[in-house]
């Protein structure tokens, strides 16, 4: 027979599964009220700064190069080709030192030409002399034969006015008497004014060729200093620099030949950039740091514009330079712009807006953890900048370039 069985109790085993899935649900819900978790920066891979008040001084800093305050260009003056070299880049030489001898013998031919022509010109202008000096003797021996002919025509008009008055000539005789007479007259005039025009114009053609003469001597000596400076020679003394031809190199007109500057007078030549360029005014004082030493100086000339985003600025040096300055050394250059008196200040941040609002990440008390908050900051320096509102003195902050964590309310440091 059939016996009836009483299934068992799972009452417990439910009670469990129950309890389980609360658990599991409520675990979720504590999951996803607490706040995600804060980004980890390691310690030593920030730089972190304190908020600080009292005087900073507002610099501009930018890199450079030294400069010879005066540079003497050497260039050809005809072209030519190199014959010989008597100097090297870097030796030192003095006004009047052959450096280079160059040839040209077009140009030989050319100054041999201009005194040819000179020559001629000379020749020309003194056989004008002879020519109008004889014309004009010429002309006053014919002054004097007419005054020789007026003389006798008007003593002849007189002696036959005198005969018709005791009847003794006929009238036509006395007319063309004294016809001959008003022609002689006229014929001395003329010849007088003609010897009068005639010395007038000797000085304006003698004058024309004689400055025709002084053309032709300037061109000549303009082609005899051109083939003397084919003879390159030092204008001053200094150092010779960038002197780069060979033998046999051929130098067209105008070309660089080489530079002489003077190594103990150097300027630094800085790029600010233009964001910062306009608080650099002339007279402001400057540090020059040439790797060997710290040289003092001033201001003296501001490009009017910029050049590829930067203005160039001529630093003199009033110190004495260290050893090894030379030109074209790098430096850096530090502008002092002003100074600000019992400021806030701090460290000047990696990404910040001078005169403007800025997010930074200040540290809590205890230093494991920075929050970011809104800061407004004022006047900036080469290495600090204003605080002018969102942080108080003490405060500690975040220099270094956090737009990693741009998203991030808080960060926590290890």
């Amino acid at each position: 027979m059939d016996i009836v069985r009483t299934p068992p109790k799972r009452h417990g085993r439910t009670a469990l599964i129950a309890a389980g899935v609360v658990l599991a649900i409520l675990g979720i819900v504590a999951v996803s009220r607490l706040d995600a978790a804060l980004p980890t920066i390691e310690r030593a891979a920030i730089l972190v700064d304190s908020v600080r008040q009292g005087d900073i001084v507002r610099e501009v800093r930018a890199p450079g190069a030294l400069a010879p305050e005066q540079i003497r260009w050497i260039t050809a003056q005809a072209s030519a080709r190199v014959e010989r070299v008597h100097v090297q880049a870097g030796q030192v030489v003095k006004a009047g030192d052959l450096l280079l001898e160059l040839s040209n013998p077009d140009l030989q031919l050319q100054s041999m030409q201009a005194d040819q022509q000179v020559r001629q010109a000379e020749s020309a202008l003194l056989s004008l002399k002879t020519t109008l000096r004889s014309g004009v003797l010429t002309q006053e021996g014919v002054v004097a034969t007419a005054r020789t002919q007026h003389l006798s025509a008007m003593q002849e008009a007189a002696g036959v006015d005198s005969l018709v008055k005791l009847r003794l000539a006929a009238t036509f005789e006395v007319a063309n008497r004294r016809a001959a007479a008003d022609e002689m007259t006229t014929r001395l005039r003329v010849e007088q004014d003609r010897l009068q025009l005639m010395r007038e114009s000797i000085d304006a053609q003698v004058a024309t060729q004689a400055g025709q003469v002084t053309q032709l001597r300037a061109i000549a000596a303009n082609q005899q200093a051109r083939l003397r400076a084919l003879e390159i020679r030092a204008p001053e003394s200094g150092v010779l620099q960038d002197l780069t031809l060979q033998l046999g190199q051929w130098v067209p007109e105008g070309t660089t030949l080489a530079k002489v500057v003077q190594p103990g007078r150097l300027k630094a030549v800085l790029r600010i950039p233009e964001s910062q360029a306009k608080d650099v005014q002339i007279g402001q004082v400057t540090n020059v740091d040439t790797r060997n030493g710290i040289v003092r100086g001033h201001v003296i000339r501001k490009d009017p514009a910029a050049q590829q985003g930067s203005v160039t600025i001529d630093v003199a040096l009033d110190g004495a330079l260290p050893q090894g300055a030379v030109p074209d050394l790098s430096v850096d250059g530090t502008i002092q712009i002003e100074k600000l008196t019992n400021v806030r200040y701090t460290g000047r941040p990696a990404i910040a807006v001078p005169g403007g609002q800025t997010s930074l990440f200040r540290l809590t008390p205890d230093g494991r953890e920075a929050v970011r908050i809104a800061v407004t900051l004022g006047r900036n320096s080469a290495n600090s900048v204003e605080v002018l509102g969102g942080l108080t003195v003490g405060d500690r902050i975040i220099l270094s370039d956090m737009s990693a964590y741009a998203s991030a309310a808080r960060v926590r440091l290890k």
